[in-house]
């Protein structure tokens, strides 16, 4: 598998913005999956003080190879400043679940 497969997550400040985020990375075929879960309660450093928010966070499966491509598309389409985006490497899978991946991207 060569960890070639990432979970990225992302927040986003409602569900609506969440949706839209995944439903565009979805449409471009950057991402195969996405779990929104939410509201959140996070809590962060912002501007030299911890602050807090109620956040949706998205969960998406994709390939690493796509992950500059999803950044991009996730600047463009957030309202934060600095939206959170990470990415995670699936270690394992299973092979019937990563080749749906791989056939449902670009």
């Amino acid at each position: 598998m060569e960890n070639q497969y990432i979970i990225v997550l992302v927040t986003a400040p409602s569900k609506d913005e969440a949706e839209k985020i995944a439903k565009t990375l979805l449409e471009e075929r950057l991402i195969a999956c996405a779990n929104i879960i939410g509201p959140v309660h996070s809590l962060f450093w912002w501007l030299g003080k911890i602050d807090k928010a109620r956040e949706h966070l998205i969960i998406m499966k994709t390939r690493k190879d796509l992950f500059e491509k999803i950044c991009e598309m996730v600047k463009a389409l957030h309202s934060y400043q600095i939206p959170e985006i990470i990415a995670l490497p699936i270690t394992e899978g299973s092979k019937d679940y990563l080749k749906w991946l791989d056939e449902s991207l670009e």
